[in-house]
């Protein structure tokens, strides 16, 4: 190689926004880039030196939501190992301190004001339920740190320290009611959710929907424990009331109880339209593709998705966690944020929040395992949703693609 071409590497490198244009900047083996200063890369007093800048992950590894974070963990420290594997951010590898949030939000909140304040993470990959986010979102605000959260939640939230790679409720909420309104002529609702402020809110935005601009009927509305197995009365109820579709957003755990159940009573997706805001790939390896089939969720990313992006990332997973791994709606897009933030942090130059933040709105990801993703100036990403109808193998089938959504987690008439 000739000292021309190495020394403009690094130039080169930090010039690109995408994960694509960065891969090709690296693929030149044998290359050598000297790392900037890290004064230069480091004026807040982050964990970075010379050869690392350490980061942050917390999700649930024990407790109830543990069924659903599990894989954000393992697509996180995927992407940081491939991102490692092209030589790092500002020619520094990433190192990981992960903390279990063990599915209790006080602990979340203590959780990432360690990692914060006493570890100086230069970013955190985490928390996964609304409640989780909302008990460590103050720590986040108060300590400027920057929070990469990959659920898709009920919306109503925009935050400086925050980058947001799931959907919000226009996105996923009001388009898939649409969809079932339109598809299934359906005209009465049943709901029902976990009882914590995702589930509340989301149903609060669906009733609206439902009655305000559908023209439907909410004939019951109900909400479990996080943990609840005993599901029994409130089958007897959507029963009794033979809704057109019963709307679920139950999570965790607690899936494999209401799903089984409803099995069991003869609830079963030949015969009942059932749509889901909660369910992925991660739920249904607990409940089983055979309590589920024929019902409906609608997500961003499933993976029978296809493209090239897709069929790299799933052969990725399995190579890393084996054959028998599923990927879900939240592992996918917690795959994102270590993307998301290395473009931002070249783009900045800088590993400091603020410049971080900053340089995060119009990045675009066009290696995206869902497709491409652009930041919009609130935090959010331009995604599609899909729908699919679960089958007995614990895959779906994609029945509904929309066009690329722009996020709006502010709806006028919602809130």
């Amino acid at each position: 190689m000739n000292r021309k071409l190495e020394n403009g590497l690094w130039r080169h490198a930090l010039s690109l926004m995408t994960a694509t244009a960065l891969s090709v900047a690296l693929v030149l083996p044998g290359a050598t880039m000297a790392a900037p200063a890290t004064a230069d890369v480091s004026k807040t007093g982050l964990a970075v030196t010379d050869t690392t800048v350490t980061v942050g992950i917390l999700h649930s590894l024990t407790g109830t939501m543990a069924i659903s974070e599990t894989g954000s963990v393992e697509a996180e420290k995927l992407a940081i190992d491939q991102i490692n594997e092209m030589g790092g951010i500002l020619g520094r590898k990433i190192e990981v301190i992960t903390e279990d949030g063990a599915s209790d939000w006080p602990t979340f909140a203590e959780k990432a004001r360690k990692l914060l304040v006493q570890d100086k993470v230069a970013t955190v990959f985490g928390c996964w339920t609304s409640a989780s986010r909302k008990a460590a979102l103050p720590v986040f605000e108060k300590e400027n740190g920057l929070l990469y959260y990959p659920t898709f939640y009920e919306g109503l939230e925009q935050s400086h320290n925050v980058i947001y790679t799931g959907q919000e409720a226009t996105q996923q909420i009001l388009d898939g009611l649409n969809w079932v309104a339109k598809e299934k002529g359906a005209k009465t609702f049943y709901l029902i959710g976990s009882d914590y402020i995702w589930p509340r809110t989301s149903m609060k935005i669906a009733r609206k929907h439902i009655e305000n601009v559908l023209g439907g009927k909410v004939v019951g509305e109900e909400y479990a424990p996080l943990g609840h197995t005993q599901f029994g009365s409130i089958i007897n109820k959507i029963r009794l009331k033979k809704p057109d579709v019963i709307y679920a957003a139950v999570v965790g755990g607690s899936n494999v109880a209401w799903f089984k159940q409803l099995k069991a009573a003869g609830i079963t997706g030949d015969k009942q339209t059932l749509l889901t805001i909660s369910v992925t790939e991660d739920e249904v390896l607990g409940i089983g593709g055979e309590n589920l089939v024929g019902f409906y969720s609608i997500m961003k990313y499933f993976m029978p998705v296809e493209n090239e992006n897709n069929k790299k990332f799933i052969a990725a997973f399995k190579a890393k966690y084996g054959d028998d791994s599923v990927i879900g709606d939240v592992t996918q897009a917690a795959y994102l944020g270590p993307w998301l933030w290395k473009a931002a942090v070249e783009k900045a130059g800088s590993f400091d929040v603020d410049k971080v933040v900053a340089a995060s709105p119009g990045i675009e990801l066009t290696t995206a395992p869902e497709g491409y993703v652009k930041v919009h100036e609130n935090h959010h990403l331009w995604s599609k949703a899909r729908i699919g109808q679960w089958q007995a193998d614990g895959q779906v089938k994609i029945v509904y693609e929309s066009d690329l959504i722009e996020p709006n987690p502010f709806p006028e008439g919602y809130q």
